[in-house]
C-alpha cells in the first residue's frame, strides 16, 4: 500500500491574515476559511469552516500583545485537535512574551516558556517561528521547533548594496551574537551600543562601543516595541556627521506599531536611516513559505 502525505491546509488568525494569504498564494493552496464569533464581553470563538480531518493545518498567527492573540491562536490549535487534524503547526513570525526568556530579578515569571507550554498542551505538534528574542527559547518546547532567520532575506540585500565602509551595529548587548553572524557573512566590523534601562520601555542612558565615522551603519534587531532602542542607537551613531545609517527588521508591518513608534520613526527618516518597509515587507513573504515537513 503506498503511504501518502497528508494533505496541507493553512488558516489565519483574524490580526495575520494577508500575511497568510502571501504565504498560502506562495505555497500554491487558497487561505482555509475560518470565522470567528464575538461577544459582547470581549470573548471569541473561531470555528474552521472545512474539513481538516486527517491534514496537516498550518495556522500563522503573530502572539504580540495584546493577551487576545495567543488565546485566539489557542483556541484555534485546540479546535483543529478537536476536528482530528493529524499535524497542527502555529507558524509565528512574532513569537509574543520572548523578552521573559528568564528570572532577571527575583519575584518574576518566565513568560516564554509559559507560552511554549500553553501551546503544546493546547495541540500543536510542531512550532515555525522566526528570530526568537533569545535562542534558547527553543529548548522550552518538547516539540520539534523550526526556527527560520531573516538573515536569508536581509544579507543577499545588502551584500547587493555594496556598500564601502560597512559596519554591523546591534543596539545592545543581547544582539551581538546577531551582528557578529552578520558581519562575518559580509565580511565588516562590528560596533555594540551598551544601554541600560531603570524602567521597562525608557533607556537611560546608551554608550557606543566601536567607531563609526565615515562608515556606512546598519542597525540590525529582532523585534520594535516603542523603537526607542534602534532610535537611541541610531542618535548615537549619527552623532558623527559622515555615518549613514540603514536598518534591517522583521516584523509584521502595521500591527506592532503604537504612536509612540510612528512618532520615532518619523525622527528616524529625518536622520538619513534607509530601507525600512520594502525590505521588511520582503523578508516577511519569502521567508514563511511553508513546506511540507517530513
Amino acid at each position: 500500500m503506498s503511504h501518502l502525505e497528508p494533505e496541507a491546509k493553512i488558516f489565519a488568525c483574524s490580526q495575520s491574515v494577508h500575511l497568510a494569504e502571501l504565504i498560502a498564494k506562495n505555497y500554491g493552496v487558497p487561505l482555509g476559511k475560518v470565522t470567528f464569533s464575538k461577544y459582547s464581553d470581549g470573548e471569541f470563538q473561531p470555528s474552521f469552516e472545512e474539513s481538516i480531518r486527517g491534514l496537516r493545518v498550518f495556522i500563522v498567527c503573530s502572539t504580540f500583545p495584546s493577551a487576545d492573540n495567543l488565546m485566539e491562536l489557542l483556541l484555534m490549535i485546540d479546535a483543529a485537535k478537536r476536528a482530528s487534524a493529524r499535524h497542527i503547526t502555529p507558524v509565528i513570525p512574532y513569537f509574543g512574551w520572548a523578552r521573559q526568556d528568564r528570572k532577571d530579578k527575583p519575584r518574576v515569571p518566565i513568560g516564554a516558556k509559559l507560552v511554549a507550554k500553553l501551546l503544546e498542551t493546547a495541540g500543536a505538534t510542531r512550532i515555525m517561528t522566526m528570530d526568537l528574542h533569545a535562542d534558547q527559547i527553543q529548548g522550552f518546547f518538547e516539540k520539534p521547533v523550526d526556527h527560520l532567520f531573516a538573515s536569508t532575506i536581509f544579507l543577499p540585500y545588502v551584500k547587493s548594496l555594496n556598500l564601502d565602509n560597512l559596519t554591523i551595529a546591534s543596539p545592545d548587548m543581547g544582539g551581538s551574537k546577531r551582528a557578529y553572524a552578520y558581519s562575518k557573512f559580509l565580511e565588516s566590523d562590528v560596533v555594540i551600543c551598551y544601554k541600560q534601562r531603570k524602567v521597562a520601555n525608557v533607556i537611560d542612558s546608551m554608550e557606543l562601543i566601536g567607531e563609526v565615522k565615515g562608515r556606512n551603519v546598519i542597525l540590525v534587531d529582532d523585534m520594535i516595541d516603542t523603537g526607542g532602542t534602534l532610535a537611541k542607537a541610531d542618535h548615537s551613531t549619527s552623532a558623527y556627521e559622515e555615518a549613514r545609517v540603514q536598518k534591517a527588521k522583521n516584523w509584521e508591518v502595521g500591527k506592532i506599531l503604537e504612536i509612540t513608534a510612528e512618532q520615532l520613526i518619523e525622527e528616524c527618516k529625518a536622520r538619513k536611516i534607509e530601507g525600512w518597509c520594502q525590505t521588511v515587507s520582503e523578508c516577511i513573504r519569502q521567508a514563511f513559505t511553508v513546506s511540507t515537513p517530513t
